[in-house]
């Protein structure tokens, strides 16, 4: 015999009693946790994070599957379990007013920061200075409107000669308008004027492995009851040995707030337009669309702007350079990734 079919009033008041009995059993699900309360995460450990209270009180706490990857930086809604030795529950994120991501081969992008108002990008004259991984980084900055600070490490270990050297290659970037310091772990110089750039704002440290971010939030947190495990660098290869293992948000004695990211040698940018990379070389802007072709790859076409007035000292060389190498390596990872999903 046929089932008799239920009408629309039956069918909606079956689908308010069905909502009512997940309220219940939600509510059910929370009999051990507190009421709710903002939070913010300063660590995240795989399914669960860190989330420090107004009190600055510190609570490991799952995430809800549901939610949207969670980093160090977010602003959550988050309850305290009420039983001993049991994790509290993330239930929502705020809305992020600055992003830092970086592009991941599974998930097209990954958040590393949120609520980001500088990024200090920290290199030094070992294991090397590379302008390349600089560029990067302020192509990333300027993609997602964060202030970028550029830290010159370990200038201690230079004499007069090569510090001149190295200031004379880093006036390209205080030319273009960005802000350079020159500072020192082993002798404290420059310490205080990072100090006042840090205060008030939220900053994340950011570069390559054994540059000496370690080193330099040890300095800026010298009451921390455990100091951030420091590397040194490798000596066969020359390269920075990893030593955070994830990014992790530190109060300042003075106020503001610093992230350090985990080191890596590489930023990859390859999720990006080449629209989005050249408008991350700011100073290119006046003379983009002075080409004489509309198609203008700015390498090797006739009568490029670009060319022409890096040939006259207006534009640095190694922009340039970098931006080509960027494009590359963008077209190399595209290829490659195109390749493995075919």
């Amino acid at each position: 015999m046929a089932k008799n079919k239920l009408s629309n009033n039956q069918k909606r008041r079956v689908a308010a009693k069905h909502q009512q009995r997940l309220a219940i059993k939600q509510d059910e699900s929370l009999a051990n946790f507190s009421s709710p309360r903002d939070g913010v995460v300063i660590s995240r450990f795989g399914k669960s994070a860190d989330v420090e209270d107004s009190a600055g009180l510190i609570y490991r706490c799952s995430i809800r599957r549901t939610l949207p990857s969670i980093v160090t930086g977010d602003k959550v809604v988050w309850r305290e379990s009420l039983e001993p030795n049991t994790n509290g529950i993330i239930e929502a994120v705020h809305p992020r007013h600055s992003e830092l991501v970086r592009p991941d081969f599974y998930d097209g992008v990954k958040p590393v920061a949120a609520n980001v108002d500088q990024i200090v990008i920290i290199s030094a004259v070992l294991p090397e200075l590379s302008l390349n991984i600089i560029d990067r980084y302020l192509v990333a900055c300027e993609c997602t409107d964060i202030k970028p600070i550029i830290v010159l490490n370990k200038i201690d270990l230079l004499n007069d000669d090569q510090r001149t050297e190295v200031e004379k290659k880093l006036t390209i970037y205080t030319h273009i308008g960005y802000q350079v310091l020159y500072v020192s772990c082993q002798n404290q110089q420059g310490i205080a004027v990072l100090q006042e750039v840090l205060q008030g704002k939220i900053s994340i440290l950011v570069g390559q492995s054994g540059v000496g971010k370690s080193s330099i939030i040890n300095l800026l947190l010298p009451h921390q009851s455990q100091s951030v495990m420091t590397g040194g660098i490798s000596e066969i290869s020359r390269l920075g040995q990893h030593t955070t293992t994830s990014s992790r948000l530190y109060h300042l004695p003075n106020g503001g707030d610093i992230i350090d990211s985990p080191g890596i040698r590489e930023f990859g940018l390859w999720h990006l337009e080449p629209e989005q990379v050249i408008s991350g070389f700011k100073e290119f802007d006046n003379y983009l669309g002075g080409c004489h072709f509309r198609d203008c790859n700015h390498f090797d076409t006739p009568g490029c702007l670009l060319q022409k007035v890096v040939q006259d000292g207006k534009i640095a060389p190694s922009r340039l350079d970098n931006y080509h190498r960027i494009l590359q390596t963008m077209q190399e990872v595209k290829a490659k990734t195109n390749k493995i999903y075919k």
